[in-house]
Parts: structure tokens; sequence; C-alpha cells
């Protein structure tokens, strides 16, 4: 391993100008500084975390805030994750995990101490606990996820209202009118999750909007739940002709009750997915779909930090628009209609809608 004595030697100065080099310390000359820097290089010297850290007063770590809790996709998840980790490298900054179950005592923790610099909050809820703690933190923090107050908080996620409106559209469009979004476990619900609860908001609406009959299931990804559930819904809505899954672990077995219940998907019955694009493309037939565009939020969530670290201003809201990919599942939708690229209703500074409306069929 390189230390700083070899750059020294190499540079042919002292240590102690090698620090100066590094920190910012003190004045060196430009001469002697190239000479430094172009040893730095050569030897390929790098500063050992806590120089760096005493050196400017920062620890080059950002806190991610991940949840480890039941109705959660972890395949998913951990794309968010690796996002984030890759960006923040890019950056020149390591990354703690935090699990959901440390909640606000682990963010007091690491806020109350030189631990880390910043914060990440993945899997925002419509009220979370954490919000009062971020508010007072000296940290700067940002929020994967909309909470139903966002104020004096930077937030970034898909634009998920948006998302469950471009489906009910899409739907409307392929000429259905009995219409159903097969959503997450019942837990992700309740505890109010910012996602699930705008996507419901967005396609409930769209769809009543455009004369359609909506209605809201949420399914437990176990097959037997997703079998149970398939019933249900198809005695409940025998004309169901059109269905959105916002479920990725049940997506699979949902497909296979669908068929053995006797429905032709892409044919009496158009089915489109809010998941990953290689969950929809492996899927039989392949899922009109509106991919999670986990590298995209991860990326700007951490160039979002990096800019209030800066003392640079950053936008309150960003949401990113869907991007709807027309498959084999939803084959009477109309050629005409665009395959890609279709923008959600959302500015960057508008709040999206946290709260769903209820439906009488609704089973929670």
């Amino acid at each position: 391993m390189v230390k700083i004595s070899d750059v020294a030697r190499h540079a042919d100065v002292s240590p102690s100008t090698v620090s100066y080099v590094l920190s910012g310390k003190r004045s060196i000359s430009e001469q002697t500084r190239r000479r430094v820097l172009a040893s730095i290089a050569t030897l390929g010297y790098r500063p050992h975390a806590g120089a760096r850290a005493l050196a400017s007063s920062r620890s080059n770590v950002i806190a991610l805030v991940v949840p480890l809790r039941s109705g959660i996709y972890v395949p998913v998840l951990m794309q968010f994750v690796v996002s984030v980790v890759t960006a923040a490298r890019g950056h020149d900054h390591d990354v703690l995990l935090l699990t959901q179950d440390e909640g606000v005592e682990g963010l007091r923790r690491v806020s109350g101490s030189a631990l880390v610099d910043a914060i990440i909050v993945m899997d925002v809820e419509t009220r979370d606990t954490m919000l009062p703690v971020l508010r007072s933190l000296r940290r700067p923090a940002v929020l994967i996820g909309f909470p139903a107050d966002s104020a004096d908080l930077t937030c970034i996620d898909l634009d998920f209202e948006a998302a469950g409106k471009a489906s009910a559209e899409h739907l409307a469009e392929a000429g259905c009118q009995e219409v159903a979004l097969i959503g997450a476990p019942p837990e992700v619900y309740q505890r109010g999750t910012s996602f699930a609860q705008r996507t419901q908001a967005g396609f409930e609406r769209a769809a009543r909007g455009r004369g359609l009959r909506p209605v809201t299931w949420p399914c437990d990804p176990a097959p037997g739940a997703v079998r149970a559930t398939v019933r249900k819904l198809l005695q409940q809505r025998p004309g169901l002709d059109g269905v959105l899954v916002h479920n990725e672990s049940a997506l699979r077995a949902l497909l296979d009750s669908l068929r053995a219940a006797g429905r032709r998907i892409g044919d009496d019955l158009a089915v489109l997915a809010i998941c990953p694009d290689d969950l929809a493309e492996q899927a039989t037939p392949a899922l009109t779909s509106i991919d999670i565009p986990a590298d995209e939020v991860g990326a700007r969530a951490v160039a979002l930090l990096m800019a209030k670290l800066a003392g640079e201003p950053v936008p309150r809201a960003t949401l990113l628009p869907p991007r709807l990919t027309v498959r084999a599942s939803t084959a009477r939708v109309s050629t005409g209609l665009a395959s890609a690229g279709l923008a959600g209703t959302h500015g960057p500074d508008r709040q999206p809608t946290a709260q769903g409306g209820c439906d009488d069929q609704r089973l929670y």
C-alpha cells in the first residue's frame, strides 16, 4: 500500500507538504502542488478515509436507510441500493446501510456523530415517523418517495400517480370497461406506503374519468393467496377485461392463475404491469409495462445529495415521468398509441396525491 511518505519521497518534498496539498490548509506553490499531484497519480496513492475526514471535517460517507420489512420485493429494492452505492462511489463517498428496524433511533445515532455527512431514506410512508427527525437534523437528506407533507424536504421518485393514470388510459384505449389494479400485499397499504397509494390514486381517478369501473385488490404473493385473489376477483367482476399488476412478487402466479381461470391474456384480457422491464419481457406473453427506473432514481438521489452538501440549491420535488412500453399482453391496443415516453402529469414542483379514493368492492 502506497503511503504518504512514499509520495513525499517521489515528489522530493516533506510528508507535511503532501498533507497540505491534500487538505488545502496551507498555501503551496503551484509548481510544488503539481509535482505532488503528479506523484500521487503515478503511485496510485489514495488518502486514508480517516485522514480525509480530519482534513475536510467530513467522513465522505452517506447513510442509506433501507426498508427490510414484509411486503417488499427485495430484488427491486437491491437495484435501488446498488444504484445509490455505485453513484456514491463516483462522488468518492461510501455508503452506510441502516435497516428500517433502526428507524428514528438509527437516524439520531448517525446524525449525532461524525459517522455520515448526509442521508438517503427509501420507501417513504405518507406519514412517516422519521419525518420530524429528518427535519431537525443538521445533515442534508434526500427521500426516495413522497410523504403526504413534503414541506422543507427534498424528494425524488418515479411519478407513480402518473404511472397509474397512464395505465388506466392505456386499458381504456384497449377497449376495456371492467378494470382492476392488483396491488401490493395488504400490509403495504396498511402502512400507508407512498408509492402504492399514489399508484392507486392515479389509476382509479383516470379510470373513472374514462368511464371505466375500477377496483383495487391488495394481493399476498403466496401462490395459494394469489389463486384465491384471482378466484374472488373474477367472481365479483365476471366481466373483467383489463388488469394492472403492481406486485412483482405475485406476477408469475397471477398470470398462471388468470390462465387457469380460462382468461386469454392479450386477447380477452388486457394485462400490463408496473415492474422492471426484464420481468415484463420474460413473462408469457410479454407484458406491456411501465419500468421501475431504479438506476436513474438512485443516481439522481445521490446527485441531489451531493449538491446539497456543496450548498447548491436543489428542486424540492423531482418526479420522473413514466415510460410505458407496449408488448403482446395488450394486443388490442391500437397501433397508433405511442409505445414509449408517456410523460407524467406533474411538473417538478407539484405535489403528488398520496391518498387514494375508496371503492365499495375493494378487499383489505
